[in-house]
């Protein structure tokens, strides 16, 4: 369970870091709330995942999968660019979220 609960931390951390462009500063309330919101939700499970999982390998995971759905995100809604080097990069993140999870 520890890992789904890993998984729902990495995507809310997607929400939550995608959700800080549209606060333009914090300055929309609603888009602040849900902001925070995301935030919430992905720390509450990350502690859960924390408690089955070693810090190191879950922090690494989480912040993996988080940096991952955001560059995807950007390339897909904002047109951020998307070239094979940035790809590249992309899946060396891929391959070290596996093997942190292989080898936990």
């Amino acid at each position: 369970m520890a890992w789904l609960y890993l998984v729902i931390a990495g995507l809310m951390e997607v929400v939550w870091a995608m959700g800080l462009k549209y606060t333009s500063g914090w300055t929309r309330l609603w888009p602040s709330v849900f902001t925070v919101a995301g935030m919430i939700v992905s720390f509450y499970f990350l502690s859960l995942a924390l408690k089955q999982l070693p810090i190191g390998t879950a922090y690494a995971i989480w912040t993996g999968i988080g940096a991952l759905g955001t560059v995807i995100l950007g390339m897909v809604l904002f047109g951020e660019p998307r070239d094979a080097l940035r790809i590249g990069f992309l899946l060396a993140i891929v391959v070290g979220i596996v093997g942190l999870k292989a080898t936990a």
